[in-house]
Order: structure tokens, then sequence, then C-alpha cells
């Protein structure tokens, strides 16, 4: 008989904890109440520096010729850059190569090779937009003979992808804020926040006059330039 009364309290707690369990298990299997948003943010300000593709173009009857009067063409438009202040950091050879020319015409099965042609590229940083024109025009009189694609930019993005990340996040929250409130929901803490991307200015294309006027400059107009930023924001509902 002893033996029989001291099992019941063990059988009890038994039943108890199993009785328990399927509450605890509906608990932990609600559904998760929540909003999903994306931020889009934007900062504009009128740019300080404008990064230039710029370079020279020759033709030569074989490729040593090609390349050596490139060379020289080069190196000119290389010194007129830092005569007129343009630093060496700011300077980079972006490109070089020397490719055959071929005469297709006259219906030929086999093109001839009538020469070559040799191409060095730099992309050249100018800080000083005012002088910007006058820098291409200058350079283009010292032997450059190609203008690729102009890209106004700034010097220091960093300020304006703090605001532009700043303003993706309210961005987020009022379009949280709106979707709650349609919903008849109240919103909730802040969940998750995901970085997306920060996007810059694009290059866009220049068009030069190639003048040999002493007192020419190229027209530019900076105008103004904005960085992009996203973000992605998991809010609760309550």
């Amino acid at each position: 008989m002893r033996i029989r009364h001291a099992l019941y309290p063990a059988i009890a707690i038994i039943l108890t904890a199993c009785t328990a369990t399927p509450q605890a298990i509906a608990q932990s299997d609600a559904p998760f109440r929540a909003i999903t948003v994306n931020g889009e943010g934007i900062a504009t300000a009128a740019p300080d520096m404008a990064i230039l593709s710029i370079g020279v173009r020759t033709d030569a009857k074989t490729a040593s010729a090609a390349l050596r009067q490139n060379s020289t063409e080069m190196a000119a438009t290389i010194k007129k850059l830092k005569d007129l202040g343009v630093a060496d950091r700011d300077i980079q050879t972006s490109g070089l190569s020397i490719n055959p020319r071929y005469d297709y015409s006259n219906n030929r099965q086999t093109p001839l090779l009538v020469g070559f042609t040799a191409a060095n590229t730099l992309t050249v940083k100018l800080r000083d937009l005012d002088k910007a024109g006058m820098v291409i025009d200058q350079a283009v009189q010292s032997g450059a003979n190609t203008l690729g694609g102009i890209q106004f930019t700034f010097a220091e993005p960093k300020p304006l992808q703090i605001a532009a990340r700043k303003d993706a996040v309210k961005s987020a929250q009022t379009k949280a804020e709106l979707y709650a409130t349609a919903a008849g929901v109240r919103l909730g803490r802040v969940m998750t926040i995901q970085d997306g991307y920060v996007s810059g200015p694009s290059p866009r294309p220049v068009m030069a006059r190639m003048s040999m006027e002493q007192d020419a400059s190229v027209p530019l107009q900076a105008g103004e330039s904005s960085i992009n930023a996203t973000v992605t924001i998991v809010y609760a509902i309550e």
C-alpha cells in the first residue's frame, strides 16, 4: 500500500506536464506578423569634380611607327595636363592598344593590310570645374584627339551617401505607417534592417570642339548630381 501511494504524485506531475505541452506548442507556432517595406533615398548637390576619358589615336604604316608617334603625342598631352595643375595622382592610363587596319574595298576576298592604329587613353580627374573646359581644350591642342565620357561627381561623397541612406529609412518608415493604417493594424518595433545599394552619378557623353584657337575652351555645364540609396526594413505588427 505504501508503494502504491508513493506513485500517485509522480503520475500527477507527468499528467500536468503533458497537459501543458500542447499549449506551449500552440504559442510557439503562432504566425509572425510583420510588414516588410523597401525605402529609396536621394541626396542631390552640385558636383565638385569631373572625371574625363581623353586619349590619343595615331595611324602609321607599321606598328612601331604608330606607337612611337602615339607615345610622343601622349607625352605632350600629359605634360600639358600637369602644366595646367592636374596632379600626378589624378592622371591614370586606362587603355593602350595597337591594332592592324585593313582595306576591305573592291570586294577583296582577302583584306589588304594598310597600316596600324595605336591608341592610348587616360582617365583624368579635374578637381577645379571652373577650369575644366580650358584644360580639355588645351589637352586637345597638345595632341589628344579622342574624348570619351565625362562624369561629374563628388570628391567627398560620404556626406551625401549618409544623407541618402537617412532619406531611404524615412521613406521606408512612411510607407510602413501607411500600410499599417490602411490595414487597420498597429506598427510595432523594427525587427531587421537590410542595407541596399548606393549608386553615384553616372558617366555622360561629352561633345567637345577640337579647336586650335588659343583662347577657346570647351563649354561644360555640371548641373546637379545625385546619390541614391535603398534599404529594406521589417516592422512587427502589434
